[in-house]
């Protein structure tokens, strides 16, 4: 599309309309930059034109620059000579009108204008260091001038989007209105058009005078835990540094710099990789886009234990009434007080208003009868994790549920076919797997049964998009994509404990390499009698399975976490934080003992490998079987369900930058060492033979 059919200009009684059209979102894709520069030339040229609006056609102004664009070479402008310089350098008033979204160059643009205003519902931001980078068009500079520069350096380090009302209340926006925004925006152009002179952010230097530097100091000490491991949040810092520093031309060229050292490191790679993966992980493959979807406008959950009332807190937060049903009162009342003290908590924190409290409260309704939530579009069953007992949940539901309600169990692990068996529409039978907080953890696994329709897929994917959750689908077999391909993560780890390692070291390594929590800390976090059912459960089914010992004593002896006080670790009443326990190393020493290993001194970096390479192994497993769709599925999955760093992109996107042959190398050389649990996959070597990366691994 050429840039006159991006951007068009309209003159209405003496005001210069400037209109960006780029669906969906008015992304600053090639075209529109120059666009916007084509048409504010022409109206600065018309003497008919005494001021201007900057608007966007659909539904947001500009919400960003186009991420595609990003690590492929692009010409660059001479620093001062870009679209929101020029619109700076006006001599004739411009105001940016916001809708929707303003982000990254889309906040840059807006700040070029003289005047901002926005509809209530508008979201400013400059996100960019969510994606490896910093604003690089200006936004560090004119920020600070704008609203400060501690504002400047909150905002650009966390990249958050900020709403219209605090916007306007840090200065960033100089009105909010109601009412039809275009209107307003043309009457502000008009109030304007004879002021003289014209406010232009880059010569606004009052507010990055006089700075104590000590600032920015404190700026780093206060994000070096979210940061860890990361450049780009500290790029920003000092290129907002530069904004006190240097004069506005030297200081877009230290930004420039900055941005530069950024673009094409392996940080904004990964960063950028998996915020593709995730907007592709929405299509699931054989689904038609077109297919039905079903509106979600009550739900029902079937347990009010942890997962159960983290569940329908989950509806309840996104404003969709939900019934929760337990088999006694007892049972009930303290799956209701387990919800409201999760909320109290976050009142306390200061994270929620007390009043949102009562109304998410209110969205919430205990019941004891199926019959009370016969007329629900979506029930989720979310009782322990057994077969039998499912699948008398769902038999009960097949007797209760309308006609087309979404029936859905968030199993972990277990045969949705078989849940599915006992009733007589297979077709809106799913798994809706969430992650432990279910409130709280953004990843929905959504399972497809042998007979589960395009449309319940669908519907699914959607409802979880609805309540704040990133969906990913795959197939149906035993512990799915996410908990499969976890599963030789978990036992490598408790192996490496019995050849030599200790819980904490293997916390440490994790999270050195960039986890917010150790594992072996996560599995105390879960409670580690969920896993000990599970391998009982898949013992039984197996003779050949391969135990793990050390958990299997620590769970006899009834230590199954933070719940109890003591796991892997021991825990002071009421303080979650893990210490090492003594105890836990004499059990790990003694059932290495009884299973005649000698313990040894076991690398950081050996810990790191064996641990993901497993992983990496079976993932490629569950592609080859098509069970998981994509590579970047993988990688979704364990970036939101199990704290996979972000800023590497994800497991098989980590072990890409590493390489397909050194990955098969290694795991050829630990089959020979360790036997069959090492085997390497089909694809895996497949891929090795061909130089095929797993990005673009063709699997299924």
């Amino acid at each position: 599309m050429s840039s006159e059919n991006l951007v068009t200009l309209d003159v209405k009684d003496g005001i210069g309309i400037i209109t960006v059209n780029n669906p969906p979102v008015n992304a600053l894709s090639p075209g529109v930059p120059e666009g916007i520069t084509a048409c504010f030339e022409k109206a600065h040229a018309d003497p008919a034109v005494k001021a201007m609006v900057l608007i966007g056609a659909g539904r947001s102004f500009i919400a960003g620059a186009d991420i595609r664009q990003f690590g492929k070479g692009r010409v660059r402008q001479a620093i001062g000579d870009s679209t929101t310089d020029k619109l700076d350098a006006s001599t004739k008033p411009i105001v940016a009108a916001i809708h929707g979204y303003a982000l990254g160059g889309g906040l840059e643009t807006a700040m070029g204008c003289n005047y901002r205003i926005a509809v209530r519902s508008a979201k400013v931001g400059l996100p960019e260091v969510l994606i490896g980078i910093l604003p690089g068009g200006g936004g560090t500079q004119r920020l600070p001038r704008l609203a400060g520069v501690q504002v400047a350096l909150d905002m650009i380090t966390s990249g958050r989007h900020v709403p219209a009302d605090e916007a306007k209340a840090l200065g960033i926006l100089d009105e909010v209105v109601d009412g039809d925004l275009l209107t307003a925006a043309i009457a502000m152009a008009k109030r304007i058009a004879d002021i003289r002179p014209l406010p232009h952010i880059s010569s606004n230097n009052a507010r990055v005078i006089g700075i104590d530097p000590k600032i920015f100091d404190a700026q780093r000490k206060s994000i070096a835990r979210r940061a860890r491991n990361q450049k780009a949040p500290y790029n920003c810092i000092l290129a907002v540094e530069a904004s006190t520093t240097h004069p506005f031309l030297q200081g877009l060229a230290r930004e420039r710099e900055l941005f530069v050292e950024l673009e094409n490191a392996d940080e904004a790679r990964g960063l950028r990789y998996a915020f593709f993966g995730e907007r592709e992980a929405k299509n699931v493959p054989g689904i038609p886009a077109n297919a039905p979807v079903q509106a979600i406008n009550a739900a029902a959950v079937i347990g009010a234990g942890t997962m159960g009332g983290g569940i329908a807190m989950s509806f309840a937060d996104f404003g969709i009434p939900v019934k929760i049903l337990e088999a006694t009162q007892e049972a009930l009342d303290r799956g209701m007080k387990r919800i409201r003290d999760n909320y109290a908590t976050s009142v306390k924190r200061g994270s929620l208003a007390e009043g949102e409290m009562t109304a998410r409260l209110s969205r919430i309704t205990p019941v004891l009868d199926y019959a009370d939530i016969a007329d629900a579009d979506v029930v989720i069953e979310a009782i322990f994790e057994e077969m039998a007992p499912k699948q008398a949940v769902f038999r009960q539901l097949d007797a209760v549920m309308k006609p087309g309600a979404l029936m859905l169990s968030n199993t972990s692990a277990l045969n949705i076919d078989e849940i599915a068996s006992v009733t007589k529409r297979p077709e809106v039978v799913a798994g809706a797997h969430f992650f432990s907080p279910a409130n709280v953890m953004k990843l929905l696994e959504v399972v497809k049964g042998t007979e589960t329709s395009a449309a319940t897929m669908n519907s699914v994917m959607a409802m979880g998009r609805a309540i704040g959750k990133i969906s990913v689908g795959c197939g149906n077999c035993d512990g799915f994509l996410a908990n499969r391909s976890r599963g030789p993560f978990g036992m490598e780890m408790v192996i490496l404990l019995e050849e030599g390692a200790l819980p904490e070291q293997i916390d440490k390594v994790m999270v050195e390499f960039g986890y917010p929590m150790g594992p072996v800390a996560v599995g105390d976090l879960a409670g580690l009698d969920i896993g000990w059912a599970a391998r009982k459960r898949r013992a039984a089914a197996d003779p050949n399975y391969r135990k793990q010992p050390i958990s299997d004593r620590l769970c006899e002896l009834g230590r199954f976490g933070q719940k109890t006080g003591k796991g892997w670790y021991r825990y002071e009443a009421g303080d979650r934080t893990p210490h090492p326990d003594p105890e836990v190393t004499a059990i790990i020493e003694q059932v290495s003992t009884e299973m005649g290993i000698t313990r040894r001194v076991i690398s950081d970096e050996e810990i790191l490998r064996r641990l993901l390479f497993a992983s990496v192994n079976e993932a490629c497993k569950i592609l080859e079987e098509g069970i998981a769709y994509r590579a970047s599925d993988v990688d979704v999955m364990w970036l939101y369900g199990f704290g996979f760093p972000r800023y590497r992109g994800g497991l098989m996107f980590w072990a890409d930058q590493i390489g397909v042959k050194d990955v098969f190398e290694q795991i050829q050389r630990w089959h020979q060492l360790y036997g069959a649990r090492w085997a390497p996959s089909a694809l895996l070597r497949r891929l090795a033979e061909t130089g095929t990366s797993f990005k673009d691994a063709k699997v299924g």
